[in-house]
């Protein structure tokens, strides 16, 4: 079922997340046309939405150096689907908690947007809209997975200074944000690009700004389109906890 879940409750939530969840069912993905293959793993990423210190903002994290594969890219907390657990608002809620700290009881559930295929990791993953009702700290889960988890302000990734497009090696195009001294490309930022405009925020860009991935100040990857895609910080930066410290509780966000 894509759109507003059953007996998910929208009172009190912002109007421009009222809007992304009335249009969920029609988001311009991309990726929404490709056919999965028989052996796709069921995956699913939290697009958690909050009032932070700044404003209205959205969870990313970014993936370890150390990975094999996507090592330092941002990307929503998300992965694979365990055995009989409740996907995909199980799976989202349970990533978001390993990989950044979230307390699943102080999260909303709204909205699963469609199911997106993405072939170079053959990766069949549903987006969870979700809001956060109780924000907590954020922390780096797994340093070994994680090493940075950041509260991005909308303000910045609709800001136009900070968007563009990036070109990979292998010839994929794509939009891209400059945002919390990351660059998010590839399935992240298609994502984020449809979820902005679906929700009324996306703001007028230079879509004629395309930069070479390297050059635009990613790490490069094998392919874009893999689940997980997609400097010193100051007092107006995004909220951020920051894995290379060893410390994984680091507090960024006042308890309430």
């Amino acid at each position: 079922m894509t759109g507003l879940l059953p007996g998910a409750d929208t009172t009190g939530l912002p109007d421009y997340l009222l809007r992304l969840v009335a249009a969920a069912a029609d988001l311009p993905l991309r990726h929404r046309t490709q056919t999965a293959t028989d052996t796709a793993r069921r995956s699913a990423v939290l697009v958690l939405f909050g009032e932070g210190p700044r404003g209205a903002d959205v969870l990313l994290i970014e993936k370890s150096a150390l990975l094999r594969t996507h090592a330092g890219q941002p990307a929503f907390p998300g992965g694979g689907a365990d055995p009989g657990e409740d996907y995909p608002v199980g799976t989202a809620l349970r990533e978001a908690q390993e990989e950044a700290g979230v307390d699943p009881d102080g999260v909303r559930v709204l909205a699963t947007l469609p199911q997106l295929f993405l072939g170079p990791s053959d990766n069949l993953v549903v987006p969870v809209v979700a809001w956060w009702d109780d924000p907590r700290d954020v922390a780096v889960g797994d340093p070994r997975e994680v090493a940075r988890v950041a509260r991005v302000p909308l303000a910045d990734l609709t800001d136009p200074a900070n968007r563009f497009r990036v070109r990979h090696p292998a010839g994929y195009v794509g939009p891209a944000f400059g945002v919390a001294g990351m660059v998010v490309w590839g399935f992240t930022a298609a994502l984020l690009d449809a979820v902005l405009e679906a929700a009324g925020l996306a703001r007028p860009w230079d879509v004629r700004d395309v930069r070479p991935l390297s050059a635009a100040g990613a790490r490069p990857a094998a392919a874009p389109g893999a689940l997980g895609e997609g400097g010193a910080e100051d007092a107006a930066a995004p909220t951020v906890a920051d894995g290379t410290t060893g410390d994984a509780a680091t507090s960024t966000v006042p308890r309430r």
